[in-house]
Order: C-alpha cells, then sequence, then structure tokens
C-alpha cells in the first residue's frame, strides 16, 4: 500500500472517529436532559397532598421517574458503547487486532 492510501485511510479514520465521538457528545446531551426531568420529578411530588389522589398521583409520579431513570441508565451505557466504538474507528488501519 503506498503511503499516500495509508493517510487517506487513516485521515478518513480520523474523520470518522470524530464523527462518531460527536454522536457520542449528543447521547450525552439527551442524557443531561433526562437528569433535567428527573429533577423536575422530584420538584412536583406534591408531599402536602395527602389524599387518596395524592397518593394516587405520586404513585404514578414515582412509576415514570423509575423508568425514566432506567432509560437514563441505558443512555449512559450507550455513551459508553459509542466512545468506545469512536476510538476504535480512530485507531491507525494497521491495528492487528481488526477494523470493524
Amino acid at each position: 500500500m503506498s503511503i499516500d492510501a495509508a493517510a487517506g485511510d487513516m485521515g478518513a479514520a480520523l474523520v470518522r472517529g470524530s464523527q462518531v465521538q460527536q454522536l457520542a457528545a449528543r447521547v450525552a446531551g439527551c442524557t443531561d436532559r433526562v437528569e433535567t426531568v428527573l429533577a423536575g420529578f422530584r420538584q412536583i411530588q406534591l408531599l402536602d397532598w395527602q389524599s387518596a389522589a395524592g397518593r394516587a398521583y405520586r404513585n404514578s409520579v414515582a412509576l415514570q421517574e423509575s423508568a425514566l431513570g432506567r432509560a437514563r441508565d441505558r443512555l449512559q451505557d450507550a455513551v459508553s458503547a459509542v466512545n468506545s466504538h469512536a476510538r476504535a474507528v480512530a485507531e491507525p488501519c494497521g491495528n492487528p487486532s481488526g477494523r470493524y
């Protein structure tokens, strides 16, 4: 392989790695927005409302908060996976472990 072709391949891999890193940053931004919504759930618990309707409302909010918390955890896992993929994509083409 010529030096020019190898440099072109390496440059393309770096660009792809950068693009994947940008995707990871966008997913991390989604995680931050989920955190904001979770904080909002905590603010709307209406703890002073002691009727049966208040308890039902708090239970409903708690279920939604729990589901959103699990989604946040999955997003955090996705950020890690995308960052790992970005590093793998940006590795030099001569990596003996292979390319994606």
